[in-house]
Order: structure tokens, then sequence, then C-alpha cells
């Protein structure tokens, strides 16, 4: 389960030559853990074709493009849940210091509820955990994949895989609204939704990160710190 959320994570992330150079072996790693179904391998792979075999700048532009000039489609799960309230604030300590309790250190640049770097976290923690913590913002999950899937965006297919394996396939949350900054009556409309919680403690015992053998890891991923890489 380790290495499919890690490809997960990194299937999110602003893509980079490490990324790319490692892409090729996403779908055998994927296969060899046999925690997705062959269906879900499948939608994975136009994503993994494209950031193998694609120019890089297309890549990174198109990626700022989508995910950096709005909030509707955001990685960011609290500003799916609290905005920029106050509650947001203490959400990032409680979610931070359920990191630090797994015993993984976060760069300062970084903020806990990006979802690649939440992914790196259930990565190290046992299944059962993973996928009980990953069922807590699983509605939030199945609306960006929705989301995602109406600008037609390759990256809909992660989504809709985590939120099957949250459990939430077939519903949505209210989340961010569409990206329309003069549309004030949905911007208030979306923060007047009862707010989703992640509330379940780290597990005890849970698996300090380690290296893993796989060629992905060896490349890009080093279990601590954790890290998302910086873009503009």
């Amino acid at each position: 389960m380790r290495n499919t959320l890690r490809i997960l994570s990194t299937l999110l992330r602003y893509p980079d030559a490490d990324v790319q150079q490692a892409a090729g072996e996403f779908a055998a790693l994927l296969t060899d853990e046999c925690l997705l179904s062959t269906a879900q391998n499948a939608m994975l792979q136009p994503l993994i074709d494209q950031l193998a075999s694609g120019d890089l700048l297309d890549l990174q532009e198109a990626y700022v493009a989508l995910f950096d000039r709005g909030r509707s489609v955001s990685l960011h799960l609290f500003e799916h849940v609290h905005g920029e309230s106050r509650d947001r604030g203490q959400a990032m300590v409680d979610l931070r210091d359920r990191y630090a309790a797994a015993g993984l250190e976060i760069a300062a640049a970084e903020l806990p509820d990006y979802l690649p770097l939440f992914l790196e976290y259930l990565s190290v923690l046992p299944p059962q955990q993973a996928l009980a913590e990953l069922a807590q913002p699983g509605l939030i999950l199945a609306a960006l994949a929705e989301r995602l899937a109406e600008k037609q965006a390759p990256h809909a297919a992660v989504l809709l895989v985590l939120a099957q394996l949250a459990g939430a396939e077939g519903s949505a949350a209210e989340i961010a609204p569409a990206d329309d900054p003069d549309d004030l009556a949905a911007l208030d409309k979306s923060w007047e939704e009862e707010q989703v919680r992640f509330d379940a403690p780290a597990a005890p015992g849970a698996e300090a990160a380690c290296p893993q053998a796989a060629a992905m890891v060896a490349r890009f991923q080093s279990p601590e710190p954790v890290r998302s890489p910086a873009h503009g």
C-alpha cells in the first residue's frame, strides 16, 4: 500500500525532471502492489504516460494553470473545509502534530493540508489506519474528482481512485466555489456549509518512514523530511 499512496501523491505534485524520469516505472509498481484494480490502474495510465513522455515545460505550465490559478480544485484540503477562518489555523496545527507523531518532519514552507503531503503521511501508517484516515476527507476527494473531470484534467483519475479507496465514490461535499472572484454570493454560500473535520488521532505504533527499494523512491522520495516541490 505504501508505494501506491506515494505514487498517487507524486501524480498530484508539480512535475519536475525527477518525477518525469520515474513515471515510466509507476505502472509496474502499482501492479506489483495489487492495491488497485485493473480498471483503476487503467484510469491512471493516461496521466502516467503524459508525465513520462510529455514536454516538461508544457506539463508544468498546464499544472500551474490547473491548480495554482484558483481555489475550485485546490489541493489544500482545508481550503474546502475552513476557508480563511481561524479554525483553519488550529486544524493545521492538529494535522502537523499527527504527522510528527508518525515520525514525519515537514519543511517549514509546507502546509500540512496539502493533499500530496497528506498521502505521504498515510503511506507510513498501517494499511487499515491509512484507509480510515483517507476516508475522513473522502467527500472532498469525490468533489475534487468531479471538478477535475469537468475540466477534462487527467488528474481527475487520481482523485477518483482516492475517493474509491475512501469509500466516497458517488458522494461529494460542497467545496470551494468555482473560480469567479466577482461571485460574492457563491463565496458566502460556500463557507456557510457544515464543516468537515479531520478528527481521528494518529495511530499508535505507526510505522516510521523508511526508504523504499523501488526505483521511484530511490530517485526522488526520501523518508525525512517530507516535502513538496516548490514551484512558481
